[in-house]
């Protein structure tokens, strides 16, 4: 089964997760979330597939979470929107198979995900 990634190409996580998949041989498919950024519906869908809230893919530690996020009280929905505008947020990668989908760290995280 193909598998979706959602991808940052400056993130030494997700490239790695990338090499793993071309390594053993998984059909992938690359999402570049920077060069072209989730929607607000495509972001829910990812949610619902991750089975988790938006505040489980934020990254907390990015600079611009830092300096103009971290001190806020936004809603779901404000940080979906908040997402959408700045993928930069957004943990990656994020693989998605199917009607799930999951955080692509730890890599043994990724070989069960993709045994399974």
């Amino acid at each position: 089964m193909l598998v979706k990634v959602l991808h940052n190409g400056n993130c030494s996580k997700s490239n790695a997760v990338l090499e793993y998949l071309d390594e053993n041989g998984v059909p992938f498919e690359i999402i570049n979330i920077v060069d072209d950024p989730l929607s607000i519906l495509e972001i829910k869908t990812v949610l619902k597939k991750l089975n988790q809230s938006v505040f489980h893919i934020i990254r907390k530690t990015e600079k611009l979470y830092l300096e103009n996020f971290a001190n806020s009280n936004l809603s779901e929905e404000e940080w979906i929107k908040v997402l959408s505008e700045n993928p930069s947020l957004i943990q990656r990668p994020i693989l998605i198979k199917g009607f799930v989908a999951m955080l692509g760290r730890p890599i043994e995280n990724v070989k069960y995900f993709i045994e399974k």
